[in-house]
């Protein structure tokens, strides 16, 4: 095998699964561009990215001697983090309402007041 971890190569798109695309680099290779090195932020679906049978500008990250596999990127020849308006997750709790979560400590004394008020 020629080619080299960190090299840059133009490859032609030849199939996509949930789990990243296939690039084949010349007539006998072909690599993988795992769905995290689609773009920097999260990838919903790769069919926004890329399609088959485009041209990909990509970079080799890793070679596995042994299965002589080719792991790709276009995450790394990004100039910057591109954002992809994924939105933040929300919590339950919030420290300013001070609700949510609390130790046991905090809640134990006010568990058994409830419990005896149960009782009387």
């Amino acid at each position: 095998m020629t080619y080299k971890i960190g090299e840059i190569l133009e490859g032609k798109v030849t199939g996509i699964q949930p789990y990243g695309a296939f690039v084949s680099l010349d007539e006998e290779t072909q690599g993988l561009i795992h769905v995290s090195e689609i773009q920097s932020g999260f990838t919903k679906n790769i069919h926004d990215a890329l399609q088959v049978g485009d041209s990909a500008k990509v970079q080799i990250i890793d070679i596995d001697e042994y299965t002589q596999k080719i792991s790709l990127s276009r995450r790394t020849l990004e100039a910057k983090f591109v954002h992809t308006g994924h939105r933040k997750k929300r919590y339950f709790t919030n420290k300013n309402k001070r609700i949510g979560f609390r130790t046991i400590e905090e809640q134990l004394p006010i568990w058994i007041d409830e419990a005896l008020d149960m009782l009387s």
